[in-house]
């Protein structure tokens, strides 16, 4: 009986590339932090090798804010006497929709990308206190 190559082939180099020299790949989301302080929420997204054109952060409809996250690589080997056994391409895509506090203010939403994380920075409304204290007069 003649065992078909076609069942234990993949397995074999699955198996032989699933090292810690070329780990299997995953779709994970990325971590995320979330920090409130007196004046702001802070949202951080890990977003190793991004630039800031990988990012698209917009407020929706809802009033929601939305962080979508996507890169493309191709690595392309211009080698004559080589063929692939395995080729794999890098995409990289995300979204995430957060529900924002009725206390942000939504004007002035701000982010950036630095050293590998997108900062969002989410500001509070500030409230102004009404002064309560008044002279009453006695009649």
């Amino acid at each position: 009986m003649m065992r078909s190559n076609a069942v234990w082939l993949p397995n074999v180099f699955n198996d032989f590339f699933a090292t810690a020299f070329v780990p299997k790949t995953n779709a994970t989301a990325p971590a995320i932090n979330v920090k409130e302080c007196d004046e702001a929420y802070t949202v951080e997204l890990a977003a190793p090798g991004m630039k800031k054109e990988n990012f698209d952060v917009h407020i929706n409809d809802e009033g929601n804010l939305v962080v979508k996250m996507e890169q493309k690589q191709e690595q392309k080997e211009e080698e004559k006497d080589t063929r692939y056994l395995r080729h794999e391409f890098s995409y990289s895509k995300y979204e995430r929709t957060l529900i924002l506090p009725d206390d942000v203010n939504k004007e002035l939403i701000s982010a950036k990308v630095e050293d590998g994380v997108l900062t969002v920075g989410l500001p509070k409304l500030v409230e102004e206190k009404v002064k309560v204290s008044r002279q009453i007069s006695i009649d």
